[in-house]
């Protein structure tokens, strides 16, 4: 087995080198089929990501962040949607992008919903959790000028710690930056190969700044494992695993950096019961939230969260709403 460099077109660094195997090798996260050339499956399995170049098109980014802004304005108010913001900063601007961190679970937003319907990205999808998908959990992320508190910082982890759902291989979160995402705004970090260790736990970090709700991060960090920082032009797309360690760091300009992302799953996952499982604080700690909001005494939590369902079948796509 030679190692041979990789052509930057399929979306990996030109310094990357992967590994050449026979064809006849049984991989693990990634199905064999026409799409993915043997260099991009054998990277994915490697690292635990694939980052493909300019996916997604302007027109569908400039849509979104059209509605992005609706949302923002109050325009539109779709059901379900939960609206994250930094309410110290309302009283100065308002209704607007420059106090909505973050747009989460969208299902319910037609115009929003069309990125997990999108066939450039399913299509990649496709190659991970194979051709019967399900939407499972939406973001639009609005990373906000930030200080050294470190506000909008989420710390290194691993995505399987929110899911209550297995496989993790047949799990795959696509991540799409709306504009150029790099170190000065808070790219994505990821520390590649983490993606075969176990789910690790998870809580609060000890950090100088404000902690956010539910950014939860490795309460063990290794820092001997190296980073690397994700640099993204707009409508470049990464796929990776839900237990790929990474995070994002400060967003240090005067702007904002967008992304939409959206984790899909096999829809023959199934659901686990996470009773004295390191997500076990997690599901309390949701169970609060949900008791606080509605005034409730008693609160028990089926599934953690509302999900619309998506099942790509020989190119066509159809949906149903889960609970």
């Amino acid at each position: 087995q030679g190692l041979m460099p990789v052509d930057n077109n399929i979306g990996i660094p030109t310094s990357a080198q992967v590994s050449v195997v026979p064809h006849s090798r049984r991989f693990c996260y990634t199905l064999d089929n026409d799409l993915l050339s043997r260099e991009q499956r054998q990277f994915y399995e490697d690292n635990g990501y694939l980052l493909i170049r300019n996916l997604v098109s302007d027109q569908d980014i400039e849509r979104f962040r059209n509605e992005f802004t609706k949302i923002c304005k109050r325009e539109v108010n779709p059901p379900g949607v939960m609206i994250m913001k930094d309410e110290s900063l309302k009283s100065q601007f308002g209704q607007s992008e420059r106090v909505v961190n973050k747009v989460q679970d969208f299902q319910e937003d037609e115009e929003l919903f069309r990125y997990c319907t999108l066939p450039e990205v399913l299509k990649y999808v496709e190659c991970f959790t194979g051709p019967n998908i399900m939407a499972m959990h939406t973001m639009l992320i609005n990373k906000l000028p930030d200080s050294e508190m470190q506000t909008f910082l989420h710390p290194m982890h691993q995505d399987l710690h929110y899911f209550p759902f297995r496989p993790a291989s047949r799990i795959v979160c696509a991540w799409t930056a709306m504009e150029r995402a790099d170190q000065d705004n808070g790219c994505l970090v990821v520390q590649p190969g983490t993606h075969r260790t176990a789910l690790k736990p998870h809580g609060y970090p000890d950090l100088e700044g404000k902690t956010n709700k539910l950014f939860h991060g490795l309460l063990e960090e290794d820092e001997k494992i190296p980073k690397v920082h994700l640099v993204m032009e707009k409508g470049d797309t990464v796929f990776f695993h839900p237990l790929l360690i990474h995070g994002s760091g400060i967003n240090r300009t005067s702007g904002f950096r967008k992304s939409i992302s959206c984790h899909f799953a096999s829809s023959e996952c199934h659901y686990i019961d996470v009773k004295n499982t390191t997500q076990e604080h997690l599901e309390k700690e949701l169970q609060d939230m949900v008791s606080k909001k509605y005034n409730a005494t008693s609160v028990e939590l089926k599934f953690l969260g509302l999900f619309r369902c998506l099942v790509k079948s020989e190119g066509m796509c159809s949906e149903t709403l889960s609970f």
